[in-house]
């Protein structure tokens, strides 16, 4: 009996669990929540919000496809030096890094996939603390008129 039910709980989880090799949710599963992100080309940018551990630390791996209009926001409690790095992250992504007014104090251009299978994986990290760090299609930044300053427009999930 005790067996029977381990393995039905491993056939519902094999079920409603996501694919880490799927570029959007599985069927079934919730959709990612979504927030507008205004530029300041006036390009409204709709991002994913990552705002868990789990979260933060899947961001966009295993993803082959970002649509340019679209990226990932990443929430963080209390401003830090937050470090990313592309280990199993397959788009090639434009990294900005915000202060608690919203206000852009560094970005990363053109970040390359990285395709090591340890942990060498180069990292980017700001000089200055950030409580937001936003993740879109690489050479999409100059494009929406983003730069050190300039300041994002969204509201806190």
């Amino acid at each position: 009996m005790i067996i029977r039910v381990f393995l039905m709980a491993v056939a519902v989880l094999t079920l409603v669990s996501p694919s880490y090799g799927e570029s959007t949710p599985s069927a079934g599963s919730n959709p990612p929540r979504l927030i507008s992100v205004k530029t300041p080309s006036g390009t409204v940018i709709q991002a994913e919000i990552a705002d868990t551990p789990q979260k933060r630390a899947a961001g966009l791996m295993y993803r082959d496809h970002l649509k340019k209009d679209h990226g990932m926001m990443f929430f963080f409690d209390q401003a830090q030096e937050w470090t990313f790095w592309m280990k199993n992250t397959l788009i090639a992504l434009d990294l900005i890094w915000m202060d608690e007014k919203k206000r852009v104090i560094h970005i990363e251009r053109n970040v390359p996939i990285c395709t090591r299978t340890d942990d060498s994986c180069p990292q980017y990290r700001p000089n200055d603390g950030a409580l937001y760090v936003l993740e879109i299609a690489a050479g999409t930044v100059d494009g929406l008129k983003i730069e050190k300053g300039s300041k994002l427009q969204f509201a806190n999930p």
